[in-house]
């Protein structure tokens, strides 16, 4: 697609979805009160302020699920890498231009806010020097900040990424001389600004997502396990929206889905 001169006012929903998962087998069709889980992030996806909403799936058992509940679903292939390739797929099915503002909603955050959605569209949107933007909030539990499974963002004076890392970062150095410390990572949460968490919902342009399967892979982000570090090593800014109010949980094992179970039961 050409890349268009025009700066872009609104953008699209795309949720990957695909059938296999690890530890919780086909979890994108998990009843959630009565419709799969993948259904349940489209309808988030369907009340944000998007243009558009598609699911790209890889099995056409997922496009059946999503068309018996009216929602938009494409069939892409199985052999893709990555979610960001299956999005750079969805972006040549529906014809965006380059300058188009794509938001990636994962297919396992069926409480991911409509409005948080807005927000980093948004921020992307306002940005034309970023090519991509993403979430983050603050710390306040300690586990959660040694947890490695928890991303730390670090941002600049102009809320863009420096790092994204699974370690404890920043590290407040002084911390440990503190009356009453007691010499861990976690006197950092004592700090102003508070350590970030990252969240895991991208805005991109949608030049930058067929552009991105072909950027040579980061040695950092085969260390840390994190593919938005190819994007800094590039040499590409990542803006991020820091929300005061944190997502509702993802779904990655079956106590992950019992808990989103009784949380929507409320």
């Amino acid at each position: 697609m050409t890349s268009g001169g025009k700066r872009p006012s609104g953008f699209t929903v795309v949720i990957p979805a695909r059938l296999a998962s690890t530890r919780l087998p086909e979890k994108i069709l998990a009843d959630l009160e009565g419709v799969p889980m993948v259904v349940r992030v489209a309808r988030q996806g369907m009340l944000s302020k998007a243009d558009h909403c598609v699911v790209a799936a890889d099995d056409e058992r997922i496009v059946d699920a999503c068309q018996t509940h009216g929602v938009h679903a494409i069939l892409t292939r199985k052999d893709h890498a990555s979610g960001s390739d299956r999005l750079a797929e969805a972006c040549e099915h529906l014809g965006l231009h380059d300058q188009d503002v794509v938001v990636n909603v994962q297919g396992d955050e069926p409480l991911m806010r409509p409005e948080l959605i807005n927000a980093v569209a948004q921020e992307l949107l306002d940005r034309p020097d970023c090519v991509m933007s993403t979430a983050a909030h603050a710390i306040r539990d300690p586990e959660e900040f040694a947890n490695p499974n928890v991303v730390k963002a670090v941002l600049d004076r102009r809320g863009d990424a420096l790092y994204f890392s699974r370690a404890p970062i920043p590290f407040w150095r002084d911390g440990a001389a503190r009356p009453g410390a007691v010499g861990s990572p976690s006197q950092t949460l004592l700090c102003q600004p508070a350590p970030l968490r990252h969240i895991g919902i991208y805005a991109y342009r949608a030049g930058f997502l067929r552009m991105f399967p072909k950027l040579e892979p980061a040695p950092l982000e085969h260390i840390e396990a994190l593919e938005q570090l190819r994007v800094l090593w590039h040499g590409h800014r990542i803006a991020v929206h820091v929300t005061v109010e944190a997502p509702g949980p993802g779904v990655d094992t079956a106590a992950d889905l019992e808990k989103v179970r009784n949380l929507l039961r409320r």
